[in-house]
């Protein structure tokens, strides 16, 4: 195998999978991914994977959302079908007084594009008849929907090397050093050498910056699912904490916890969850959970993504964010864009590691 590649991308998840998919297209780079395990194994493979844009806040950050869930379809034609589904997203509500809020989201989105209708309960049972005749209404957008991240990332890992691109797995890297203007990756296997590192590890961010000198401001976040019998179709949208998958199962989620790098279930989030569940359907009350599973999502500390060049490090990059299922498609693109031409489509100066000011150097 080679030792010596234009770029290095450090993590195979669904973003880092999805930045050497692009990187590759145009077969002018030699590219090596490297992850410590497996794709999948980690968050992306731990997620109800929602293509989620209408309720995120503010507006520019629901339009970088916007923009990348309009690549989907684009997308799904050059690696194949990721069994992406542009359902519409609901999210309800269970208080008149809420629908003040509703107006006023409805209202900054369309400033940016987003189409987003509040609707009465009647509209939204109309809808989605299965929910709660308790909701007062809900905002709706069709914008939104879900994607199968199993089908996603294994395509974006085959179409990279049907382009040249190589991965390794299950090896962890363990330093990274810059000798004669190249970056030396030390790893469990031995030493690669690229000219253009990119840091795609997700929760495992932090300690990768360590790596290199940097603290990175983000979080271990874990969010709890729990997952139903399969049903009869019965959930058309995708609901703003459950959707129902092609197999009938309904997944249920929308717990955050700050608890390191910890997948366990628990039973106190499990019996939160489930309630919500049953006020949103409460069809749901008599149907059995058949299993749980958590996931360690990246939270950077403001809650939006870090994405571009590492400050002060020269051809050093940096793209880690919560949202990676729904932004990875656009993620891929503009990185590749500043990977290439050192230039991006969309401004990406607000994404910067550079906002966080109070962040020292550590190296």
């Amino acid at each position: 195998m080679k030792k010596s590649y234009d770029v290095i991308v450090v993590g195979s998840g669904v973003v880092g999978s999805s930045i050497a998919y692009h990187l590759s297209e145009d077969k002018s780079k030699e590219i090596l991914t490297i992850d410590k395990d497996f794709p999948l194994s980690g968050t992306s493979g731990s997620t109800q994977a929602w293509v989620w844009v209408h309720n995120k806040t503010p507006a520019w950050y629901g339009e970088l959302n916007m923009y990348s869930a309009e690549l989907y379809p684009f997308l799904e034609r050059k690696i194949g079908d990721v069994e992406y589904k542009r359902t519409g997203g609901i999210a309800p509500f269970f208080s008149e007084a809420d629908r003040e809020k509703a107006l006023k989201l409805a209202e900054k989105q369309a400033e940016v594009g987003i189409k987003v209708e509040v609707l009465s309960r009647d509209e939204v049972l109309e809808k989605e008849p299965a929910l709660s005749r308790n909701i007062a209404g809900a905002t709706y957008s069709k914008i939104d929907g879900n994607v199968n991240p199993f089908r996603l990332i294994e395509l974006f890992v085959r179409a990279a090397r049907k382009n040249g691109a190589q991965f390794l797995f299950y090896n962890p890297v363990t330093n990274i050093t810059k000798e004669n203007g190249m970056f030396k990756v030390t790893t469990q296997d031995g030493d690669y050498f690229s000219n253009q590192l990119v840091m795609a590890g997700g929760p495992w961010s932090k300690s990768l910056g360590k790596l290199l000198g940097i603290d990175v401001p983000i979080k271990q976040v874990r969010g709890q699912v729990i997952v139903t019998e399969p049903l009869s179709p019965f959930l058309s949208h995708t609901i703003g904490g459950m959707r129902q998958a092609d197999n009938g199962e309904v997944l249920v989620g929308y717990s955050k916890e700050e608890v390191g790098y910890d997948r366990r279930s628990t039973l106190d989030i499990i019996q939160d969850t489930a309630r919500m569940a049953i006020d949103f359907v409460p069809a749901l009350e008599k149907v059995n959970v058949v299993r749980c599973f958590s996931g360690i999502r990246a939270m950077p500390e403001d809650g939006f993504p870090i994405l571009g060049e590492i400050p002060g490090i020269e051809n050093a990059y940096i793209a880690a964010m919560h949202s990676g299922i729904t932004l990875s498609p656009l993620v891929g693109t503009v990185m590749t864009e500043l990977l290439s031409d050192g230039e991006t489509s969309i401004d990406l100066e607000r994404f910067s590691l550079k906002r966080f000011d109070t962040i020292q150097s550590i190296g």
